[in-house]
């Protein structure tokens, strides 16, 4: 899991296999590092799996070790991961879903984040992702987005009034942010509404996401910090559900919901 004091298994198998047919060639790692332009301890760093091995690298390995494309083709798996490990299961039910309801008390939904709001999460990302990464992940988040475009689709989104008021960079990029929850809100298959400020309600428990499946199937997912949860039980989705419900009987109308939130744009 992301968060783990371990390198990815992606990184430590490659530099396995990279010292593998290094030792297999006959070449020291000072040989490798000196035909690559690499630092010895970076190279060592590759194969021990604490960094993960470049292109360049492998390109040089495969040509010096005879791997003929063996080495070079483990590039492809060490991409980075679109999406933080233990959400990837609810990536794949969410874009199966027919019905999508979420609670976020404190962010900006990363359905409805414009590109300028994904990018500074991402660059405010612990432990600090590399360029590639936060690439990989905006270009993942966006394409995410095009589930929206199916009008069979329902979604009801609950902000709390907190996100909404924070601004997570300059105010003209979180004005265009507000903006775009009013735009978003405009669709027929899209519900948004503000959960106002004060008062004890379930929500103040955390985020949570409620999708049914087009079987009928009810499956909730609670995220908190470098950790996620699907479950399908009918006890732990009951409890979300009714907490979902109570807080809808808190938050504002649709409407009240976009007048607050396009005159929030307007006064900031």
């Amino acid at each position: 899991m992301e968060g783990s004091s371990q390198p990815p298994m992606s990184w430590r198998y490659c530099g396995n296999q990279l010292k593998m047919w290094r030792t297999q060639a006959g070449v020291t790692r000072e040989e490798l590092a000196k035909e690559a332009n690499y630092e010895f301890e970076s190279i060592k760093s590759m194969e021990q799996g604490r960094r993960k091995p470049t292109l360049r690298v492998l390109e040089v390995a495969d040509q010096m070790f005879g791997a003929r494309g063996l080495l070079i083709a483990a590039n492809e798996y060490l991409k980075p991961e679109k999406f933080a490990s233990y959400s990837q299961d609810f990536m794949r039910y969410e874009g199966e879903s027919i019905v999508h309801s979420s609670y976020e008390p404190l962010l900006i939904p990363g359905l409805l984040q414009t590109e300028e709001t994904v990018r500074a999460l991402l660059h405010a990302h612990l432990p600090v992702l590399d360029d590639e990464t936060i690439e990989e992940r905006l270009t993942a988040r966006l394409e995410r987005q095009v589930v929206l475009d199916k009008q069979t689709k329902a979604f009801n989104f609950v902000i709390g009034e907190a996100a909404l008021r924070y601004p997570v960079d300059e105010m003209d990029v979180h004005i265009r942010q507000l903006q775009r929850l009013v735009e978003v809100a405009g669709r027929r298959n899209v519900i948004v509404q503000v959960l106002r400020l004060g008062g004890a309600h379930p929500g103040l428990n955390g985020p949570f996401v409620l999708l049914e499946t087009a079987e009928h199937e009810h499956i909730a997912y609670v995220e908190a910090q470098e950790t996620g949860v699907l479950s399908a039980d009918p006890a732990k989705v009951s409890i979300i559900t009714q907490r979902h419900a109570m807080i809808l009987r808190r938050a504002l109308s649709p409407e009240e919901s976009a007048n607050f939130i396009r005159k929030l744009a307007e006064e900031l």
